[in-house]
């Protein structure tokens, strides 16, 4: 079956939509959503081998395969379903209808699950309708996927909210912490800032050893997750190799300030290694297939009989 909608459809409706025009932009999108779901429907069926996603780069491929250990077959759709849905979920937002947004949010995130804004945006509709504790856990889910600093400060910004709403006041300080160094400017961070202010004057004397045991304690992670700075630096690397200097060097500066410096220069001599010594082992397996090779067979049976003892490159 053939998908009857365009990428110039729904840049024509997020152009109406960007204009406020809502009149002419939703009417739009749900003619696209009906379209795209028939085709879902015929053509991209998930089962135990195969999940069809509309990543936006092989960054995303990457670093989805390594932090959900998804082991089926991955296919990359042509059309940014995601995207569709997302600008779905805006309109009715400008409507209010936060059930419909909801729904609309959550099958961006199926279709694209690195994509933090999307999990951001869901967590606040999720508060919206008043169920914080899946507030919670999608701002958790962004530090196991965060890709830059800000996502990751925002998702600990909502954490240190929701652990002041439960009198864990040392969690949250870990949080206004850990928020103030990845996304100081940020509005979140602010306001938590001036939350905790208000609410314990004293909050800054807090031994640091003692708020991030307590955020420990409550299973939520206390810095970005390194595998996914990995996937930054391995694309980087990938980039470096194909000549696309610019791009490895964005990548680069993305793992830097979700990390650290010294961090990801630690990664990156990892990286380097881990290729130096796989590209020596491919090295020795063509030389020692090369050797075999050159052997000649002692008769016609020996000849025929596969070898078990030939490493493959």
């Amino acid at each position: 079956m053939d998908l009857t909608v365009s990428l110039h459809d729904l840049q024509r409706a997020e152009n109406f939509l960007a204009q406020g025009d809502l009149e002419t932009a939703l009417p739009m999108l749900l003619s696209m959503r009906d379209a795209a779901e028939e085709y879902i429907e015929a053509s991209c069926q998930t089962t135990d081998d195969t999940q069809y996603f509309s990543f936006a780069d092989a960054f995303e491929r990457l670093c989805y395969r390594r932090v959900e250990r998804d082991p089926r077959s991955l296919v990359q759709v042509e059309f940014p379903f995601d995207h569709l849905y997302s600008d779905l979920a805006f309109a009715y937002i400008r409507q209010q209808e936060y059930t419909m947004a909801r729904d609309a949010l959550m099958r961006a995130v199926r279709w694209n699950p690195m994509n933090c804004n999307y999990r951001l945006d869901l967590a606040e509709l999720f508060r919206a309708l008043g169920n914080k504790q899946e507030w919670a856990a999608l701002s958790v889910s962004v530090l196991e996927r965060a890709a830059d600093p800000v996502s990751a400060g925002r998702a600990y910004a909502n954490l240190g909210q929701f652990f002041l709403d439960e009198d864990n006041t040392d969690a949250a300080v870990a949080c206004v912490r850990l928020a103030s160094a990845l996304a100081a400017g940020d509005q979140r961070t602010t306001r938590l800032v001036d939350r905790l202010a208000e609410e314990d004057p004293a909050w800054e004397e807090l031994a640091e050893d003692r708020a991030t045991g307590a955020l420990a304690d409550q299973g939520v992670p206390t810095s970005p997750n390194a595998e996914v700075a990995i996937c930054l630096l391995m694309c980087a690397s990938d980039a470096a190799k194909a000549g696309d200097r610019d791009e490895a060097t964005r990548l680069i500066v993305r793992a830097r300030d979700l990390i650290g410096e010294q961090a990801a220069k630690a990664l990156i001599q990892l990286i380097h290694e881990s290729d130096a010594e796989l590209a020596a082992e491919r090295a020795a397996a063509s030389e020692t297939t090369a050797d075999a090779g050159d052997v000649a067979p002692a008769d016609d049976s020996a000849s025929a009989a596969p070898s078990e003892e030939a490493p493959h490159a």
